[in-house]
């Protein structure tokens, strides 16, 4: 298996605009969210569907954006979008078994980037709230709803 690259000039640049807005303002920006206009629009967008909660499963997807990000690195924004029994991914206390592995696999692809946004139609039905979920995850109000607008937005969606 590929190692993910370090972090690039361009994620170091992101990180250090974030931290001056933070000092200057005393609110937060997301590095992940820069002014565009400093450093452009990714060429590519896609958005991945996280749906299933099988170790294999998890496993391939996993392998397969960070596939993404080693072939086109800066190049690239992706979301994966968590719902239904994959949600167990991002719980701090998963109600499902999840490998270890793959959660520290996910928090590392979060680290490059990479959006991981939690269901939260999902999440109440397991009574859960942010405070149940991995630093790394945002909650959307609804994951299919959120699938549909990142492809309105010219996001590519893989699913499998």
């Amino acid at each position: 298996m590929n190692p993910i690259p370090a972090p690039s000039r361009r994620q170091f640049l992101q990180a250090v605009v974030a931290g001056i807005g933070l000092l200057m303002t005393g609110t937060q920006i997301h590095a992940e969210s820069p002014d565009r206009e400093l450093f452009g629009e990714a060429t590519h967008k896609v958005v991945y569907q996280l749906n299933k909660a099988d170790p294999d499963y998890l496993e391939h997807v996993l392998f397969s954006v960070g596939a993404m990000l080693r072939q086109h690195g800066d190049d690239i924004h992706i979301v994966v979008t968590v719902i239904g029994p994959a949600i167990h991914l991002l719980g701090e206390n998963p109600q499902r078994p999840v490998p270890e592995a793959l959660r520290q696999r996910a928090e590392s692809l979060a680290m490059y980037g990479v959006e991981f946004h939690a269901c939260g139609n999902t999440m109440k039905s397991l009574g859960w709230t942010e405070m149940d979920l991995l630093d790394f995850a945002t909650v959307v109000e609804v994951g299919a709803s959120d699938l549909m607008e990142l492809q309105e937005q010219g996001y590519a969606y893989i699913s499998w």
